[in-house]
């Protein structure tokens, strides 16, 4: 009797063992073990399959897509603006009073000692993205001269702001291949181009349709006299869009 009664003992023993093993292992921890073995890496821009440079390039940066629209339900369009010849004052407090969200390309010896303006214009809300150095036409141009120009401006900017944009725009629309890598190796996830054109005198669409849609990425054309402003044109453009029931998004927010 002694004996089973012993034994009887030593497996309650085993078994509270065993189940207090079991049970020392936190459900919490469980479950994040869990999870961690379903997570899987995830597929960022244009890198992703099927999207522009996601194949032929490896060990090097994805090239940057080319967009002069966004696929998008939302009724925005995108305001961009280039070169940073005009700094008109006025332009700053629209975009500070309306809170608008509007993207400016920079090019360094076009804004000369400007950079003044476009830090206010910045501390307003609007976005400082690339125009290159000098404002080359880089098409056909050879690798280490377009590298210069995207890499160049981007160290320029960076100097001054602190920052380093992820968008591109190539003077005059101008690009090739070369262009692409250039800029991908420079840090630019996009090359952005327009669809539609706002000038003194009003919309122009070099590219596709007449008639804005959602959207569609606009450009403001860089015009150094002063009629109409830039804040007058750019108020121009704003009661067009509310004509045709659009509003302003911001693009960086987009792509």
């Amino acid at each position: 009797m002694r004996t089973r009664g012993l034994i009887a003992v030593l497996l309650a023993l085993a078994v509270t063992a065993l189940t207090g093993c079991a049970q020392s292992v936190d459900p919490i921890e469980r479950l994040g073990k869990k999870a961690a073995q379903r997570v899987r890496p995830l597929s960022h821009g244009p890198g992703s399959p099927g999207s522009p440079g996601s194949a032929g390039r490896s060990g090097q940066q994805p090239l940057p897509p080319v967009v002069d629209h966004v696929p998008t339900h939302d009724k925005v369009v995108f305001l961009t603006y280039d070169d940073g010849a005009e700094r008109d004052p006025r332009f700053i407090d629209l975009v500070r009073e309306l809170r608008l969200p509007v993207s400016v390309f920079l090019t360094d010896s076009v804004v000369g000692p400007g950079y003044g303006h476009f830090a206010r214009l910045r501390s307003v809300g609007a976005t400082l993205e690339n125009h290159t150095l000098d404002h080359a036409a880089l098409r056909g141009l050879p690798y280490a001269g377009q590298r210069a120009e995207i890499c160049g401006q981007q160290e320029k900017l960076h100097a001054r702001f602190g920052l380093r944009p992820r968008l591109f725009r190539p003077p005059y629309g101008a690009y090739d291949s070369t262009t692409l890598r250039a800029a991908a190796d420079c840090g630019i996830t996009a090359v952005v181009l327009w669809r539609a054109a706002m000038g003194p005198a009003g919309l122009t669409y070099p590219h596709g349709t007449p008639g804005l849609r959602p959207g569609d990425i606009v450009a403001l054309d860089p015009d150094e006299s002063t009629d109409p402003s830039l804040r007058e044109r750019t108020t121009e453009l704003l009661r067009v869009l509310r004509e045709r029931g659009l509003t302003v998004g911001k693009l960086e927010d987009y792509l």
